[in-house]
C-alpha cells in the first residue's frame, strides 16, 4: 500500500497541483495585503479617513458599554458584532484574484492557439502510384 501511495503522490498531476497550491497560498498573501494595505487605505482616506476592516455592527452589546472604537475591542467586551468591513476587503481580494486568474488562463489559452500546428499537405504521390495513376486513367479510356 505504501509503494501505492508513493507512486500516486509522485505522479506528474499531483507534483504539480501541490506546487500550485502552494504558490496560490502565497499568492492570497500577497492579494491580502494588497487589499489591506495599499488599496483599501486611500479608499478609506477618501471617504473620511474610514478604516474598512473596522466596520461592523453591533448585534448584540458585551459586558462594557458600546460604543466600541474597533472591532477588537467590541470582541473584547464580549459583543456580537456583523463585521461587514471585513467581508468588504475578502470580496475585494477575491475579485483581484478572480481577475488574476482570468488573465492567466487568457494568456494560457492565447500560447497554446498559437502553438497549434498548420494542417499538414497531403504528401505527393511517388512516382509508382503516377504511373499506376495514369494506367488506370488509359484503362478507363479503352472502355
Amino acid at each position: 500500500m505504501l509503494k501505492e501511495f508513493r507512486e500516486f503522490a509522485m505522479r506528474g498531476n499531483v507534483v504539480d497541483m501541490a506546487i500550485g497550491i502552494m504558490i496560490g497560498t502565497a499568492f492570497g498573501s500577497i492579494v491580502k495585503s494588497l487589499v489591506a494595505d495599499i488599496i483599501m487605505p486611500p479608499i478609506g482616506l477618501l471617504l473620511g479617513n474610514v478604516d474598512f476592516s473596522d466596520l461592523f455592527i453591533i448585534l448584540k452589546h458585551g459586558a462594557t458599554a458600546a460604543p466600541y472604537a474597533t472591532i477588537d475591542l467590541a470582541r473584547e467586551a464580549g459583543a456580537v458584532t456583523l463585521n461587514y468591513g471585513v467581508f468588504l476587503n475578502m470580496v475585494i481580494s477575491f475579485l483581484i484574484v478572480a481577475f488574476a486568474v482570468f488573465m492567466l488562463v487568457k494568456g494560457i489559452n492565447k500560447l497554446k492557439k498559437k502553438e497549434a500546428p498548420a494542417p499538414a499537405e497531403p504528401p505527393k504521390p511517388s512516382n509508382q502510384e503516377v504511373l499506376l495513376s495514369e494506367i488506370r486513367d488509359l484503362l478507363k479510356q479503352r472502355a
